[in-house]
């Protein structure tokens, strides 16, 4: 954390996911609309895409076709989306 950025000392927010007043809670701001949170747990559950096969929360990078995410190409695929590789072998150094 920068020396000159401390997290105590704000008035104590309610968390909007668990209800909790915390004085180190924080803000995040996304399209516009603010969102305060006393966790990234809660700001994880709260604003992190969903996969649409197994339903994990996307917070990784990641994969998003058509506004649709997955959290990995093998979740993908079983969507019927083949375009997507999770781990692509190195290629050897041209000469």
């Amino acid at each position: 954390m920068d020396e000159g950025r401390t997290m105590k000392g704000n008035e104590g927010l309610r968390c909007e996911v668990c209800g909790n007043v915390y004085d180190k809670s924080f803000e995040v701001r996304v399209a516009g609309a603010t969102h305060v949170f006393d966790s990234f747990e809660c700001a994880i559950h709260a604003l992190a895409p969903t996969c649409s096969h197994c339903g994990c929360r996307v917070i990784g990078h990641g994969m998003e076709t058509d506004g649709v995410f997955y959290c990995c190409a093998h979740c993908a695929e079983q969507h019927g989306i083949h375009e997507f590789e999770d781990r692509v072998e190195a290629r050897p150094q041209e000469k």
